[in-house]
């Protein structure tokens, strides 16, 4: 695993999320941006695009649905449970690639190379 430094902890609001574009961290590949979210005092990271609308997610709202954290797509109100990245109800159908995270003091890690297993 190799955690890259993506944030602030403090530039996160909580709850809320905030959108890191990898190219801005020096991270190259197939994925533009993540989304660090906090949500009752934990950290997650989800690529920041709904599978059903590719729109961020980070622009959503965070919040407990069906007992699982999510993030809900603005456009048509998927939520995703950030601990599996899967939709929670639809029209979202696919899953989200969720990452590990590590939080040092208050920088954010985010092993954007290994998601967790959807």
């Amino acid at each position: 695993m190799a955690f890259t430094r993506l944030c602030s902890l403090a530039d996160v609001k909580e709850p809320g999320a905030l959108r890191v574009e990898l190219s801005d961290v020096g991270i190259a590949g197939d994925r533009e941006a993540i989304a660090v979210v906090r949500f009752e005092g934990e950290v997650f990271a989800i690529e920041d695009v709904c599978s059903h609308a590719e729109v961020a997610l980070s622009e959503g709202d965070v919040e407990e649905f069906k007992g699982a954290p999510t993030i809900e797509c603005w456009l048509h109100g998927s939520c995703f449970d950030l601990t599996s990245g899967r939709p929670t109800n639809l029209p979202a159908t696919e899953p989200v690639p969720v990452y590990p995270v590590r939080v040092d003091g208050d920088d954010v890690f985010v092993d954007v190379d290994t998601p967790i297993g959807n």
